[in-house]
This record gives structure tokens, sequence and C-alpha cells, in this order.
């Protein structure tokens, strides 16, 4: 089984290896989508969506949210975001009943990138 929660934070950025209109500070606000694959638990969850939430907010959210991102990644494309918020759960998600399959960036409604980390590393 696959179990899904998405998240939305606001945040700001530029791409300073890009030519184009992106080169210029402009903000989004994004979509972050946390897949995680198990079996259910002795009380029938692969995790709990409250514990899925705060693990979120407290590793990803409250460093994301209404910030410049390039003070946190320094070229800060959906792709690079999306394997460093995947880097950041990994480890901390872990279980014997699950693990981090994917992460999601959307940008727009229409523009994102999917993540599912290095080969080996589930």
């Amino acid at each position: 089984m696959i179990l899904i929660r998405e998240f939305k934070f606001d945040a700001a950025h530029n791409l300073t290896a890009y030519r184009g209109k992106c080169e210029r500070l402009h903000g989004h606000t994004y979509k972050l989508v946390v897949k995680i694959q198990g079996t259910p638990d002795s009380e029938g969850m692969i995790i709990d969506f409250v514990e899925l939430k705060k693990i979120v907010e407290d590793s990803v959210l409250k460093k994301f949210d209404h910030s410049y991102i390039n003070e946190i990644i320094p070229q800060p494309t959906a792709e690079n975001i999306a394997e460093y918020i995947f880097k950041e759960l990994y480890d901390v998600l872990k279980r014997d009943n699950c693990f981090l399959y994917e992460v999601e960036i959307w940008e727009t409604a229409d523009c994102g990138v999917v993540y599912r980390g290095e080969k080996g590393c589930n």
C-alpha cells in the first residue's frame, strides 16, 4: 500500500543558473505530496496521518514556508527541492513496516516533479 498526504507552503526563489524570467525573484504556493509505502501495523495503519503531518512540519515546512529558498538550496529548481526534501524525510520516516516512497513538488497546478531517491535508497 502507499499512503499519501499533501501539504502546501509559500516561498520565494530565483534560479541563478538559468536565463529567462525565472532568474528574477518570484514566489509560488508549492504543493508537497509525500508518499509512504508499507503495510499496516497492529493498529491497522502504515503511519498515523497526524504523526506524518508533525514530521513534515518539523523537518520541512518550518524551513520552507515563507522562506527565500535560495538560502537553503543554491539552485532551487523543483527537481532540487524535491531531492532535498526527500533526503530530509527519508531517515525520519523509515520504520519496520514502511519507508518514504516518493516526494512530489508542484510549483503550479500543472508543473511538478516526482523524486523517488537514488537507486538502492529504499
